[in-house]
């Protein structure tokens, strides 16, 4: 039976996942404050989804390759025009809602006004202020014979400008409006928490700058470019792993524009100019009615401060109560396991792990995947340390890891300066696992202490993004995990495992096999029961598996924050599948996978999404819970958040994502896991 009814577009469920962090800036039941940071947060999630996706569709497209999306068939063209139509529909949801914000702030003292709202002293003043701080530092170029079309910087502004001479000829001029000389945001010297952008003011001036010519049109652009460059595309023999990186990171700043935006119409002519230069259709040409760059709504929440009404109630991660803080964590985790629970729960005990390590004499080697750290990681630190006290440090930092190569081969640099051996990931797979191994020389013998997570070794994030991490002493993981390391460090990956799932040659398989087990269940009149807590679902393969467990009767749960192919709810198919997708304070990150039900049930926690890129094309790792405390935990957390009906969006068979009421009072998992985490830290210090 064909499934297909039972897909959504990739690109279009990205969308989707996208609207629902557009709709928490729009929603009342958010801190005013924090609704800005969700406007913004939209922008700077479709900037990346077109500089990636669309790139790489339009990149398709520049090849005549003829791609088609194995679940919906659609083209590449028809994926692009699909997102470019959304993507307008949603631009108008984002200017009804930044306006309702900017109304919204007002009472609170801070807005964003032009000039048509200033009095001839504030024009004259800011007149005064345009000529002294900011014109001297502006570079206004014309288009023509001698000049050629400037080259637009990735996500700059640039006031451009239709002129005219005396004698009726028409030219473009363009200014740059990007410039770390001055601020983006202008105060109104006589209304304190007023603020003009400073490219509106640069654009209402702008005839100062070309004096001979008049000014027909004018609007503030910004142009996206294709960001997608795979390493082997750039491949010089010449280079180094690491020189290369480098290299690619360079060119990614000149490639190809996929959008140009506008703050206002203008003329056809100069349109159809401008996307002729840049080499893009009218199409990807889009007209914006809110400023376009939404970075300045940060510094408008420090103007606020003080308000703390409008911001989220303050939250800090708390100790675990699983480890006592003045013992060693090493000994600790040796007698138990042990589950770390992002951001209710801190990284200091991991952080303090991996420095008792560092000087740790019974410990001989550290061996750890990285894949994005903070920018003053003290990971980094530990591990620096760690090699300069005479401990074998191996350490395979992940340079393909996108938008964050450069902060990675500073580190890599760092670590290798400081005796550290470094591999620079596998050719053919990123390296996108979570794993840390600890080996000891006890008198036992030899010893592993094991950490496997969903999340990257991040201090920042790790109070931004859900996520878990589990400390273990289990010799038969750390085993495993040994084997993993020894196969990255010959350039392989692990063929074999018992215990761990390990893409790209045995995540997928044995994910299947599981669900074949609960399949086989049902169809024997047993309960059979699958649920994934993941950010993305695309691989088709897994797809499938769940469609059939679906009709085999298999209830299938499924916690999904982004992007989603599967649809539920449809008669015969996969009326037996829910998806849940939660979008809130903190980013969703964490991956938990469940098989079956009561004492028998097999749980995973997990690096790895199912998506094809992570099943089979990168080493990924997912590590069974053995220890039922913390199986019953992870079944409280699983829970939980597939009963949030305050942050959390049910999607229909007809692929919307609505609103639910589950009870009396709306359930918001993320606090009511903060509130367990002071809770369990209270009940700590009583005793």
């Amino acid at each position: 039976m064909n499934n297909r009814d039972c897909y959504t577009n990739r690109e279009l469920s990205w969308m989707q996942f996208n609207e629902r962090v557009l709709n928490e800036a729009g929603n009342p039941r958010v801190p005013l404050a924090e609704r800005l940071t969700f406007a913004s947060i939209y922008q700077s999630n479709l900037d990346e989804f077109f500089m990636v996706r669309v790139g790489t569709l339009m990149m398709q497209m520049r090849a005549n390759e003829e791609v088609r999306e194995n679940k919906t068939n659609m083209t590449s063209e028809e994926q692009v025009m699909a997102i470019l139509k959304r993507t307008r529909e949603l631009e108008k949801k984002k200017a009804k809602i930044y306006e309702q914000l900017m109304g919204e702030l007002e009472p609170q003292g801070v807005r964003i006004i032009n000039f048509n709202k200033l009095s001839s002293e504030e024009g004259a003043l800011l007149e005064q202020y345009f000529d002294n701080h900011i014109a001297p530092f502006l570079s206004p170029m014309i288009i023509g014979k001698q000049q050629p079309f400037p080259f637009l910087n990735n996500r700059q502004l640039y006031a451009v400008v239709l002129l005219e001479t005396k004698n009726g000829k028409r030219k473009i001029g363009i200014v740059p409006c990007t410039n770390s000389v001055f601020k983006r945001l202008i105060e109104i010297p006589s209304r304190p928490g007023t603020f003009m952008l400073c490219e509106e003011l640069i654009l209402h001036f702008v005839s100062k700058l070309f004096v001979k010519y008049k000014i027909c049109e004018k609007s503030i652009m910004r142009i996206t470019r294709n960001a997608d460059i795979d390493a082997s595309d750039v491949y010089d023999e010449d280079l180094d792993y690491r020189g290369m990186m480098e290299h690619l990171i360079k060119q990614r700043t000149r490639l190809s524009p996929v959008r140009l935006e506008l703050s206002r119409e203008i003329d056809e002519k100069v349109k159809k100019d401008i996307a002729d230069f840049l080499g893009i259709c009218q199409e990807h040409i889009l007209k914006v009615d809110t400023p376009l760059d939404l970075s300045f709504v940060f510094q408008l929440q420090d103007f606020l401060r003080s308000k703390t009404e409008l911001f989220y109630e303050k939250r800090s991660p708390r100790w675990t109560p699983a480890l006592r803080a003045k013992e060693s964590i090493l000994d600790q985790v040796a007698k138990k396991d042990v589950l770390l629970s992002y951001p209710f729960e801190s990284i200091k005990p991991f952080l303090r792990m991996l420095h008792e390590a560092a000087e740790d004499d019974s410990v001989v080697s550290i061996k750890m995947t990285l894949y994005r750290v903070a920018d003053k990681s003290k990971v980094i630190d530990a591990l620096i340390e760690a090699a300069e006290n005479g401990k074998e440090v191996v350490v395979l930092i992940e340079l393909r890891a996108r938008f964050d190569e450069a902060n990675n081969i500073e580190m890599s640099r760092r670590l290798e300066d400081a005796g550290c051996r470094i591999i620079y990931g596998l050719g053919e797979y990123k390296v996108h696992s979570k794993l840390c191994l600890i080996t000891r020389n006890t008198e036992e013998g030899l010893s592993y202490i094991t950490q496997i997570g969903t999340g990257n070794y991040n201090e920042k994030t790790s109070r931004l993004y859900t996520d878990l991490s589990l400390l273990t002493g289990n010799q038969e993981i750390g085993a495993e995990a040994a084997k993993v390391f020894q196969a990255l460090m010959l350039g392989e990956t692990a063929e074999e495992t018992d215990h761990l799932l390990v893409a790209p040659k045995c995540l997928q398989n044995k994910v299947l096999a599981l669900m074949d087990e609960e399949i086989a269940k049902a169809k024997n009149g047993q309960e059979g029961y699958i649920g994934v807590k993941i950010n993305s679902l695309t691989d088709k393969v897994i797809i499938e598996k769940l469609i059939e467990a679906s009709k085999a009767g298999v209830k299938v749960e499924l916690i999904v924050r982004g992007i989603c192919c599967l649809v539920p709810g449809i008669e015969g198919k996969t009326d037996h599948i829910t998806v849940v997708s939660v979008v809130g304070r903190f980013l969703e990150h964490s991956r938990i996978y469940r098989f079956g039900t009561g004492d028998q049930d097999k749980i995973y926690i997990a690096s790895a999404d199912f998506m094809t890129r992570n099943t089979v094309r990168r080493v990924e790792v997912a590590v069974p819970i053995y220890d039922e405390a913390i199986k019953q935990r992870l079944r409280h957390i699983f829970d939980t958040i597939m009963a949030d009906d305050e942050k959390g969006k049910i999607q229909t068979s007809e692929r919307l994502y609505v609103d639910r009421d589950l009870g009396e009072e709306k359930l918001n998992s993320q606090e009511f896991f903060y509130e367990e985490a002071y809770r369990a830290e209270a009940e700590r210090e009583t005793f």
